[in-house]
This record gives C-alpha cells, structure tokens and sequence, in this order.
C-alpha cells in the first residue's frame, strides 16, 4: 500500500527541500512526482504559482523509513523512472531560465520599456515597431504597424492593461524615488480618443445646462472618466460624479444651482 502527500515551493527544488526536511529523508531517497514547475508569472509581478510534487510513501512511518539505510534497495526504482525525469527537470531549468531573461533587459527605463512593450505586442501581433518620447518624468511609447485592433480592444481596455503593465515593470525596476510615468498609444489612439471625448463633454455640458438636467454619459473606463472630469472641471456651471461600482462606472453632468 502506498499513500501520498502534496508540496508547494517557489520551485521544484524548494518544493523537495520542504518535503525532505518536514519528512525527515533524504532528498535523493524521495520517489516523487512533479506536478507543476511553478512560474514566475508576468515579468514578475502577476500571475505567480508555485511548484508542486507530490511523493509517495510507503505504509512505514517517515521516521522508520528515514532510519533504513537500504531505501533504494527496498523500493527499487526501474532505471527508465530516473530517466523520465531528466527531460521534465531539463524542462524545468529551460522554462526558469527564459523567465530570468525577463529581467535582464537594460537599466535605463526608456530601454525597459520598450523592451518589455515589444515582448507584449510581438505577443499578440506582428510587424509592429515602437516609437518613443520622452520628458523629465514620462515616457510616452507608440505602437505602429501589426494588428492594431487586437492590440486596443474593445474600449482601449487592451490598450490600457498594456500601458498599465508597462508602468508597473518600469517603476519595478527603477532606482530613482521619482514614479516615472508611462504612457502608451496605438497608431494615435488615445490621442483621437481624447480630442473626441473632450468634444463630448463640452457638447453634453451645454446640453445639460439648456434643460437644467443631469446627463449621463453611461460606461466608461477610469482613463476615459478622467478626461471628462478634466474637460469640465473649469466650467463654473457644471459638475461631474462618477456614479457605480467597479471598472466601467457611468459618469454624470450635472448642472449647477445658482446658489451652488
């Protein structure tokens, strides 16, 4: 009869060390399948998982089995047992390895950037390049070429989980205290898209002063409530509130009172 237990590690290697230790045997005594090898997740900061095995023991307590000093004798593993493990552990290494390229890119953030928003789009499409400007704390990256579509989405939500990620790995990797600031746009986008939402704004606002009536403007991103709020937030005469809960909110115009 053989019963089984399950360890979770950072890796492989960290999984067998736990269950060596709280098993009390010997790490190259241990008969053990690799469940998972675990991974480093997005550039290191989404998405991790651990590895997990999974060994399996005799009826005999740890402590009876860790007292033996003839295990490999009296459970003999077939030869072949080693050997269909060597693949999955070169597997393993090569996997670790390409994760640690991640974060071998270059220091400089601009450098960062780029490489890491290439890594996302060749991803997704092909035949895009990169642009880039840059001021004393922004970085501003355009994507030209590839399948532009994809690479907005629907609502530029693709577009902003890109720039969001971009952000986040170049403020990871920055050694200045100063948060550098990322900004992305696919063949002019954003920019398209601002012009046109500021236009709605000023329309809507007008509009909602004529018949004294609040307007709402429905669901829309963080990023798109923003430039609302900001194309209106000079105007005496009205106000803005976002109104609901999670990522698409509705955003609300309200005219003001005189007494207001």
């Amino acid at each position: 009869m053989m019963s089984s237990l399950e360890f979770e590690g950072k890796n492989v290697e960290k999984a067998l060390d736990k269950e060596s230790k709280q098993l009390n045997i010997a790490k190259d005594q241990l008969e053990y399948d690799i469940l998972s090898y675990g991974s480093s997740g997005i550039f290191g900061l989404a998405g991790t998982k651990k590895a997990r095995i999974r060994v399996n023991l005799a009826e005999a307590s740890p402590e009876a089995v860790s007292e033996t000093s003839t295990f490999d004798e009296e459970i003999e593993m077939p030869a072949e047992t080693h050997d269909d493990f060597a693949p999955a552990e070169k597997d393993y290494r090569d996997d670790h390895s390409v994760d640690q390229k991640l974060f071998t890119f270059p220091k400089d953030p601009l450098d960062l950037g780029r490489s890491v928003l290439q890594r996302i789009i060749d991803s997704i499409t092909s035949d895009a390049s990169i642009t880039v400007e840059e001021d004393s704390d922004r970085i501003f990256f355009n994507v030209v070429g590839g399948n532009a579509g994809v690479l907005i989405g629907k609502r530029g939500q693709t577009l902003e989980a890109i720039q969001s990620l971009v952000e986040k790995v170049v403020n990871k990797h920055n050694d200045n205290d100063n948060r550098i600031r990322v900004r992305v746009d696919i063949e002019g986008y954003m920019k398209t898209r601002r012009v046109n939402l500021e236009r709605l704004a000023a329309r809507l606002a007008e509009k909602s002063k004529r018949i004294g009536k609040p307007i709402s403007l429905g669901q829309m991103s963080s990023h798109d409530r923003r430039i609302i709020h900001l194309a209106l937030e000079d105007d005496p005469d009205v106000r803005t509130k976002s109104r609901g809960e999670g990522y698409l909110r509705k955003l609300v115009i309200f005219p003001k009172k005189k007494n207001e």
